[in-house]
Parts: structure tokens; C-alpha cells; sequence
């Protein structure tokens, strides 16, 4: 039966006193959990990059919980019995790898603070201590440049060219790549590249706009990500004056885009279809977002990157040519 205005409006003030108690006690459960979380994962802490990880930590396990309730949801909806079942089990198997790769992921940023220190990650960017014009000799990036990259059993290319375009990121006018990776002659991956050069000779990474296809249709755009955006930061993809263990964020994405790079060598010898090459610099890159992931890469001077090695599968990514317009 409809309520008269009179009722309604007696009705009205004691539903709100209840539903404002309601949330209130949640509200103060939720931030008691969240500052026992908070406390836990070292925001207190004034060691910054540790309270960082713990953050990150924090928020991958939510993700992986998260992701696991929603794959229990949709296996409730299996009439089958056996495939629900199956369903559950794969939910359970997946929950317990993405713990795992949450684990795995502090202990790579932990490690990785060992080396950078306590202090915040936020360098100090002036557009006017940028250039496009990036000549770094262990990455050189000449407009209208094409590096073309094959792994052995040329199953996988990799076509990274510099174009004439430019893109202002965070106020800097940046260089743009177009960088394709095809797989059986297939589009796999679809990625623009901004970089610009400071006045030291350092060579940043100010983002990227990446796609992934399966099948000819769009997988994922993870990874993506701008300086300037969402408190993301750029990195160092190169530095003006490499030495033996300097180790520096390439980009600063937290939970989306974070590799680390440290150089290991600057007398390297490559041999590649592109040709010989000695004196390279070899860095070895890792990142918190595939823990058990780890690849070698080499920098010829004047040619930049001719080599790239993934430890874990053994998979090369070869030089095979450079062509100019």
C-alpha cells in the first residue's frame, strides 16, 4: 500500500539515522583495517621506496582476491556440476599464482630499494632542460631511422622506427617511436614510444601507448601509461655517463609500468646478423610485475640497442638491419 506524505516523511528521518549508522560502522571497520594495512605495508616508515612496495603489495593481493571472487561469481552460473567444479579449481589455481606473484613482486622492489635508496621517486622535470634531439651514442634516435630485430628461428620481429612525430608529455616535447612486434608474420604487439633527451645527455622515457592483439582482435592495453598522468612518472632509459652498477627506474607506472635497469659491463662483445660489435654496454632489466622475468640487453656505441636476451627462455632478439629515409 502506498505510504501517505505524512508517514513518508516520519519514516523518512529514522531510515536515514539507520542507514548513516550503518555506514559510519563500516566506514570506521574499513579505515581501522586500512591504517593496520597501511601500518603494516611501512607508509609510516620514512623510508619511502619501502613504503612504496608495501603499498604495491598491498594492492596486488586485493587485485588477485578481487579477481578470484569475481571467477567464483561466474563459476556459481555453471549448471554442470564437474564443470563447476573444474571452474572453481582454476579459480583457486589462479588466486594462488597471483599471490605468488605478488610476493615475488615485493621482494623484487625490496631489493631493488636496497640499491636506489629511501627517497621518494620524483624527479624534478623542466621542459626547458629537454631536447629532441637525442644522440646519446649508446641509444641514438635519428628521425626517420628503422631498427629491425629477429630472433633466430625468425618466428618473432620486432620493428622499431623513429619517426618525425613528436608528442609534448608532461610539457616535453618528446621523440615518438612506432615499435611493432609481429609473431608469424602476425601484428602482436602495438606500441608508440615517447623519449626526449636532457641537457646532460641522459635519455628519458616519458610513456607509452601499447596494445596487444591475440587473434587479430585486442588483448590488453597494460602497460600504457604518460608522464604527468595519474602521478606517473618517466625514467632513464639511458644515461649521459654509464658506469658499472648504476641501477635507475626506467619508467614509474606503480602497479602498470615498472621496469629497473642496471649496467653490468661497458666491454661486451656481440656478434649479431647486423654485424660485430665491441665495447658494448650491457645492462640487465628486470621488474616487480613478472618477477621471475629477466633479460639482458646490449647497446652498441653509435648503434644503440643490438641485442636482447631473456634469461629465463633463452630467446634472443637480434640486430638484422638499420635502414635510414
Amino acid at each position: 500500500m502506498k505510504k501517505s506524505s505524512i508517514e513518508l516523511k516520519q519514516y523518512a528521518p529514522t531510515w536515514t539515522q539507520s542507514l548513516t549508522v550503518v555506514v559510519f560502522t563500516v566506514a570506521t571497520v574499513f579505515v581501522g583495517n586500512l591504517s593496520a594495512e597501511d601500518k603494516n605495508s611501512g607508509i609510516e616508515s620514512t623510508n619511502f621506496c619501502q613504503g612504496t612496495a608495501g603499498q604495491a603489495f598491498t594492492s596486488c593481493k586485493s587485485a588477485a582476491r578481487s579477481d578470484y571472487q569475481v571467477a567464483l561469481g561466474k563459476c556459481i552460473n555453471i549448471t554442470d556440476p564437474a564443470a563447476r567444479t573444474l571452474c572453481e579449481r582454476q579459480a583457486a589455481a589462479d588466486l594462488a599464482d597471483g599471490l605468488d606473484t605478488c610476493q615475488g613482486g615485493l621482494e623484487v622492489r625490496q631489493a631493488s630499494c636496497q640499491k636506489l635508496g629511501p627517497d621518494r621517486y620524483d624527479p624534478p622535470i623542466d621542459p626547458t632542460n629537454f631536447t629532441t634531439t637525442i644522440d646519446n651514442p649508446y641509444f641514438p634516435l635519428v628521425p626517420g631511422t628503422t631498427f629491425t630485430y629477429l630472433t633466430p628461428n625468425g618466428a618473432i620481429k620486432d620493428v622499431f622506427a623513429v619517426t618525425h612525430d613528436t608528442r609534448a608529455i608532461d610539457g616535453v616535447t618528446c621523440v615518438q617511436v612506432h615499435d611493432s612486434v609481429y609473431t608469424d608474420g602476425v601484428l602482436t604487439e602495438d606500441t608508440l614510444d615517447f623519449f626526449a633527451q636532457d641537457t646532460e645527455g641522459n635519455v628519458w622515457y616519458f610513456g607509452e601507448n601499447t596494445a596487444e592483439f591475440e587473434e587479430g582482435l585486442l588483448a590488453t592495453i597494460e602497460g600504457s601509461f604518460l608522464s604527468g598522468v595519474n602521478n606517473d612518472k618517466p625514467g632513464i632509459i639511458m644515461r649521459a655517463h654509464p658506469a658499472p652498477g648504476d641501477f635507475y627506474r626506467q619508467e614509474f607506472s606503480l602497479g602498470n609500468a615498472e621496469d629497473y635497469a642496471e649496467t653490468l659491463n661497458l666491454n661486451s662483445r656481440v656478434v649479431v646478423p647486423y654485424g660485430r660489435f665491441n665495447n658494448c654496454l650491457k645492462s640487465q632489466e628486470t621488474t616487480p610485475l613478472e618477477p621471475d622475468a629477466l633479460e639482458d640487453k646490449y647497446y652498441a656505441p653509435g648503434v644503440g640497442n643490438v641485442l636482447t636476451v631473456d634469461l629465463v627462455t633463452g630467446e634472443r632478439d637480434e640486430l638484422v638491419s638499420i635502414t635510414t629515409e
